[in-house]
């Protein structure tokens, strides 16, 4: 992309134009948009990344809504990503073009962005992770990712944000039942969200059961459970004082550098499979795709061990040398 240095240039004078095409860039995977991201990089680690997660119907959208409201209240500047489903026929975001955010319509310093999760069950692809950067860089204070509410399948959201929320409607025994299947271990802090509702009350109770048998080491965070009402804005400051006081956790103990560690090394794994992944389908294809090395196998002529070690010879000749 030849424009990347003016673009990198324009989103770091603070030019929102700069930022949404930035981003556009980057979730369409537009030629030279890696060049984009490493030239931001320099520029990222200032931003607070906060993950707001759970099943569908527990009012995510309403809670985020609020969080940037009392944010910028405070003078926060705040960038928000909503992570979609992907849409079977564009790839595009279902829900992409629905008014969520309707307390900071018209507030230049809320940015919101609906993306795709293009098919990662963890309801974040890596172009997300790369869109945070450019709103770090960009110098966004609070950065809220909202994910689409997979299940189980979120645990994905822990490799970009530094606190994950998960929220669970009251009186949701299939939804507290489904925290038993990995999302537990993830969140930071519980929200018993729509907490006007019957059953908010036994729902914290059972949290709070199931938090107390987490197998967590001595010194590291325990999480904590805050009851909301989205629609009221009741329990918001609450819940701002606890991603605070695990933020101020994270720095003081050091386990910022150690999730960030995390974070990057799962980054580099994930691009080197990835582009590790296109290298092979390009050797597959110089030898007749992928049908004709399957013929040679049903014709019992080779056999899949012996096809896959043929295909990365190159590879493994290349990376000896």
């Amino acid at each position: 992309m030849s424009d990347t240095p003016e673009l990198v240039s324009d989103l770091l004078d603070g030019q929102h134009r700069a930022l949404a095409r930035a981003i556009t860039n980057i979730e369409n995977r537009t030629e030279g948009y890696r060049d984009l991201v490493a030239a931001l990089h320099e520029h990222t680690g200032h931003a607070d990344v906060i993950g707001i997660t759970g099943s569908p119907g527990a009012g995510k959208s309403t809670l985020v809504d609020k969080l940037a409201k009392s944010y910028r209240d405070q003078g926060l500047t705040v960038g928000i990503i909503a992570v979609d489903p992907s849409s079977p026929f564009s790839g595009g975001a279902v829900l992409g073009d629905r008014i969520r955010m309707g307390s900071n319509v018209g507030d230049m310093d809320v940015f919101f962005r609906s993306m795709s999760a293009r098919g990662n069950l963890g309801g974040l692809s890596t172009a997300t992770s790369d869109a945070v950067k450019a709103l770090d860089a960009f110098g966004k204070d609070k950065i809220i990712i909202e994910t689409v509410g997979a299940g189980q399948n979120e645990i994905d959201i822990v490799k970009t944000a530094d606190t994950v929320a998960v929220l669970v409607p009251p009186s949701s025994g299939d939804d507290v039942q489904m925290l038993k299947a990995g999302i537990l271990e993830i969140g930071d802090v519980f929200v018993v969200n729509k907490a006007d509702l019957a059953g908010a009350d036994k729902t914290f109770q059972e949290l709070r059961g199931m938090l107390e048998l987490r197998d967590d080491e001595e010194g590291d965070w325990e999480p904590e459970i805050v009851e909301t009402v989205a629609n009221t804005g009741e329990g918001v400051d609450e819940l701002i004082d606890v991603f605070q006081s695990h933020a101020d956790w994270l720095d003081e103990t050091g386990a910022r550098e150690d999730v960030e560690r995390d974070r990057y090394a799962e980054e580099i794994r994930t691009l080197l499979r990835n582009d590790a992944s296109a290298l092979v389908e390009d050797e597959i294809e110089r030898r007749g795709g992928m049908d004709d090395l399957v013929s040679r196998v049903v014709e019992r002529e080779t056999d899949p061990y012996t096809v896959a070690d043929d295909v990365l010879e190159p590879l493994r000749d290349c990376l000896d040398e």
